[in-house]
């Protein structure tokens, strides 16, 4: 399943395309194909979009001909599409490249090196713990919308932490300021004990959202916590 996410890096944000099923590939793929390809989505027509995405999509599906490779994910950045396979060999595969590329009309570069451990797809590819809740906040606004949520409304969102000890879960209480976030009760699953429901009233914007669980899991960080979501009610026009 192919899914996306924000990464800043050098003070610039990027956006990162990945598989979540990846890995489950790992242990049959050693090689990393890496295409670069002269394309700034964000200057481009609707029309030019389209067609590059055909473009991406026909080079996706012969790479994976026969799962010779599968592909992984790739990134935007400064005007490049960047695209990220594995394959189980490295031969022939710059050369299927130059066959589907070389009269596209785009520039491209294609290189393949071994990386029998994924070293690159743990560093470039894979969302740490923070971009996983951010990637599921994105998915929970994106529900709202189509139920019409007026998102600039703030209202009270109730947001969930755990830790892996009691002790750490009451020490982070003890420093929780009301300030910040408030206290609602103790709660407990089959994913994770020693779990907290605080509240914050705010708006569930993108921009706000983020916010508010970046401040949050700053404050649990302290304490070994983890993050795990928020919910809330709708919010429509009367």
């Amino acid at each position: 399943m192919r899914e996306f996410f924000r990464r800043v890096e050098d003070g610039n944000e990027i956006i990162v395309e990945t598989d979540s099923s990846a890995y489950g590939y790992s242990q049959r793929y050693d090689w990393l194909l890496s295409v670069f390809i002269k394309f700034d989505a964000l200057n481009e027509s609707e029309e030019g979009f389209e067609e590059y995405l055909e473009l991406k999509e026909s080079l996706i599906i012969a790479l994976e001909h026969d799962e010779k490779a599968k592909y992984v994910g790739g990134r935007s950045v400064d005007g490049w599409s960047e695209l990220y396979f594995y394959a189980a060999d490295s031969k022939g595969l710059v050369a299927q490249v130059d066959a589907i590329l070389k009269d596209s009309g785009y520039k491209y570069e294609s290189s393949v090196v071994r990386d029998s451990k994924w070293d690159f797809h743990h560093k470039n590819l894979t969302p740490n713990e923070l971009e996983l809740a951010h990637m599921q906040s994105d998915k929970i606004i994106y529900l709202l919308e189509e139920e019409g949520d007026m998102l600039e409304t703030p209202r009270i969102v109730e947001h969930c932490v755990s830790f892996d000890t009691p002790t750490q879960k009451e020490r982070f209480l003890e420093q929780l300021s009301s300030d910040t976030f408030s206290f609602k009760d103790e709660i407990s699953s089959e994913e994770f004990e020693n779990g907290i429901a605080l509240t914050k009233e705010h708006a569930v914007t993108q921009e706000a959202v983020k916010a508010a669980v970046e401040e949050l899991f700053a404050m649990i960080k302290s304490q070994n916590g983890y993050y795990e979501g928020w919910s809330t009610t709708l919010a429509k026009e009367v």
